[in-house]
């Protein structure tokens, strides 16, 4: 069986906090150790760069996401563990991807629509402090995720809308130049998408309601006094499932712990000792990792160790696999001479079903982005069936005069337009 690759990247921005132990770091770990997969798990510092100028903070952030990782129980023989700015294909694979991504397609992007509808309700010009970071970032990230034809993309559901546009990146370069990229699938875990803050809001350090992964016992007790509770009283009943001291409780525990705290908040238990239990079992299942943690920070040239092992690994792929990219748009050797092609059916032979389907679909969404125009131009005309048919004519003529390689992919253009204009015709 042909083995998956997971891919997980961390942005360096911050310091590690619950929230992204239990919706990134726990899972990914837990992936890596399972051999039915390849697993890639990266510190996006590039992508800090985008909203965070603080050079110490983005450095101090990277030092403390690599300790935590391995003080996690990350084994690096395992999976593959590196610094995205350590592998400088994925740069260059960037500007390749770009040069195949339409405006249009970032100009739907959540994080630039934001800042665009934010700068309008100030008053603002639209794009004021829109950097192209900012705009941008989207292919950055697909070619995170392509660079090593990553199948699985864990991610929270404001992320799912990159996978799409990388599925449409990658379908796009495939169509133009000829298959290549895999398209990545979003791995969406609900249980751990609303990790609740100190209060009660999704744990963020956007908004400041983060409970640091490894604080000191002190400040973790400090900082769980702080969860927001209502005013119910010791000994009335209290609902566990509306909960953030519960909810972060069964994050942790056993099912069997979870059904005695819930009855414990069914018996009317005080949020003082509601509290304080929170603290002594998250205080126990952290003690030794913040320890594994603390040590780390002080061998660091141990963390850089790991990281340039990871780059190495990664880059054994990276390397060969760019090859490939470059040749396929026309960036190679002056004596460069294209191999004899494989038949198509014997590629086919050595491919499962899914694999196939998955190749087709992205074949297709690639042909569906480049005929937009077309398409829209079709729908928004008054005699749909006659612009269609116009349409179809011209791109048949074309086909006609066309030889080999081109003919073949407005060949794949004429099947698509018939597809999409039969409900005209």
């Amino acid at each position: 069986m042909t083995k998956q690759t997971v891919l997980t990247g961390i942005t360096t921005t911050g310091t590690p906090h619950i929230g992204n132990y239990l919706g990134a770091i726990k899972p990914a770990i837990e992936a890596s150790r399972n051999s039915d997969f390849n697993s890639y798990f990266f510190l996006a510092d590039f992508h800090a760069l985008i909203k965070c100028h603080d050079p110490d903070r983005v450095a101090r952030s990277t030092r403390e996401i690599a300790a935590t990782w391995l003080a996690l129980g990350l084994d690096t023989d395992k999976a593959t563990f590196y610094r995205q700015t350590d592998i400088p294909e994925i740069t260059e694979l960037t500007w390749i991807l770009t040069c195949m991504t339409s405006k249009g397609l970032m100009n739907r992007s959540h994080a630039y629509k934001a800042s665009v509808d934010a700068n309008r309700e100030a008053g603002k010009q639209e794009d004021d402090d829109v950097t192209m970071g900012l705009f941008s970032y989207p292919i950055l990230m697909a070619a995170d995720i392509l660079m090593f034809n990553a199948d699985i993309i864990p991610v929270g559901k404001d992320q799912i809308q990159h996978i799409e546009m990388a599925r449409d990146i990658a379908g796009r370069f495939n169509h133009t130049y000829g298959e290549l990229f895999n398209l990545p699938q979003a791995q969406v875990d609900e249980q751990t998408q609303l990790i609740p803050g100190l209060d009660g809001r999704k744990m963020s350090k956007s908004y400041d309601n983060t409970i640091p992964l490894f604080a000191s016992s002190d400040e973790l007790y400090k900082l769980i006094k702080q969860i927001k509770t209502d005013t119910l009283e010791p000994g009335q009943p209290k609902d566990a499932d509306n909960s953030t001291i519960f909810q972060l409780f069964a994050n942790f525990a056993t099912e069997a712990e979870q059904a005695d705290m819930r009855r414990q908040f069914e018996n009317g238990i005080g949020w003082g000792d509601a509290k304080k239990q929170l603290f002594e079992y998250l205080d126990a299942y952290l003690t030794k990792p913040r320890e594994e943690y603390n040590r780390l920070m002080q061998d660091l040239t141990f963390v850089e160790q790991q990281l340039h092992k990871g780059a190495a690994k990664a880059r054994e792929f990276a390397t060969p696999f760019l090859a490939q990219a470059r040749i396929a748009a026309g960036i190679r050797p002056l004596t460069y001479t294209e191999a004899a092609p494989v038949q198509q059916e014997e590629l086919k032979k050595e491919k499962s079903a899914e694999q196939i389907a998955r190749a087709e679909e992205g074949r297709r969404r690639g042909i569906l982005m480049q005929l937009k125009s077309v398409l829209e131009q079709v729908a928004q005309a008054d005699d749909k069936a006659a612009a269609a048919r116009e349409v179809l004519a011209a791109k048949a003529a074309e086909v006609e005069g066309l030889k080999k390689k081109a003919k073949q992919k407005a060949q794949n253009e004429l099947d698509v337009l018939q597809e999409e204009f039969a409900q005209y015709l």
